[in-house]
């Protein structure tokens, strides 16, 4: 398995789903930054399960404690490790599908590609172990202050938002700018929830204040890198940057950013680049969406294939949430905050 990420700042990750813990070494955090486990706990405490209705009902605390490279509340340059232990996991609730192969899961990849598989919640490849991307992405925050960071739910099913205002983010359950449609969406939810169904949606996630000249125009483009991060979390089958998809119907005279000098600056009229040409960011606003997936594990029964070959019908019991997309919000946001700092760290490099 592959468990780690970034070049200079370097996340390797830890630990199964329904183990005793989950954790991670972050290497390569420079030396002096005022850092402490509250700063860690905040963002975890976004991400953690049991908040509402619309998410898991597993009620993990999600209590970090860090282990290395802090003394007296500064970063010594050492490899930060941590650990978030796992409370409440009930595996009984997997017993009866242990050798089933789920819909929608990784069980039948990764049996073929290891010839085992940690039935109990997903193991290595639950989405539980994105408390440990959140814990990282904090301390990335604080290596690149400077950049603001946000994701927001823009679609959940076919329900989209209409407008923004960024005050209604943390004043509803699925984290969407427009308390009007996220009514909606926490409805659609819930009748989903009730049938034994999930829904799936679109986080958008920017980063405002980022220097230009992050990335570099062949191999370590910045909109690449972004875009595996956030390709890399659990449940998202879409990456945008910019325009996205919809650049494919444009014509090169709307979908060009015009330029002009504003202030003593280079500046664009519009960004459909999302904040990064050829690779590079060009000091505009960086913009990516996430397509999220509906939610695998659910009660409803459907059609699957054991280890023996003999067809089987499979309805997943255990506590999961309806819809991805609010939780998966602080994920998205530290994935970002990751592959920045890494990169602001390889501009600090490269310059030296």
């Amino acid at each position: 398995m592959n468990n780690s990420f970034g070049r200079i700042l370097r996340l390797t990750s830890w630990g199964e789903s329904h183990g005793p813990a989950i954790g991670g070494v972050l290497d390569g955090v420079p030396a002096g930054i005022a850092l402490a486990e509250a700063d860690l706990q905040k963002e975890l405490d976004r991400r953690k399960p049991g908040q509402s209705r619309v998410s898991s009902q597993r009620k993990e605390p999600d209590t970090v404690k860090i282990l290395s490279g802090i003394f007296e509340g500064t970063t010594t340059g050492a490899p930060i490790g941590f650990i978030i232990e796992n409370v409440d996991k009930n595996s009984g609730h997997y017993d009866a599908i242990k050798d089933i192969w789920r819909p929608g899961h990784s069980d039948y990849t990764l049996d073929v590609k290891y010839g085992i598989r940690d039935h109990r919640g997903g193991g290595r490849s639950s989405a539980r172990e994105t408390a440990v991307r959140v814990a990282a992405g904090a301390i990335a925050r604080k290596i690149i202050p400077e950049i603001w960071i946000t994701g927001y739910t823009v679609q959940i099913g076919d329900i989209k938002i209409e407008k923004f205002d960024e005050t209604e983010i943390g004043n509803n359950a699925v984290r969407a700018p427009d308390a009007a449609a996220a009514a909606k969406m926490i409805a659609l939810i819930d009748e989903l929830r009730k049938e034994g169904d999930s829904a799936g949606g679109i986080v958008e996630i920017i980063a405002e204040n980022a220097p230009p000249g992050l990335g570099a125009p062949v191999y370590g483009k910045l909109n690449a890198d972004i875009a595996a991060a956030l390709m890399g979390i659990n449940a998202v089958k879409g990456v945008e940057i910019g325009s996205g998809f919809k650049c494919a119907s444009m014509r090169g005279s709307r979908h060009n950013d015009q330029m002009e000098m504003r202030d003593g600056k280079v500046a664009f009229r519009t960004n459909n680049a999302g904040g990064i040409l050829g690779g590079i960011s060009n000091g505009d606003t960086i913009v990516a969406r996430i397509a999220v997936k509906p939610t695998p594990s659910i009660l409803m029964e459907q059609d699957a294939v054991d280890k023996n070959g003999f067809g089987r019908k499979v309805s997943v019991e255990g506590r999961h949430d309806p819809c991805i997309c609010p939780r998966a919000v602080p994920v998205a946001e530290a994935m970002m905050a990751l592959v920045l700092a890494d990169h602001v760290l390889l501009q600090r490099a490269a310059r030296m």
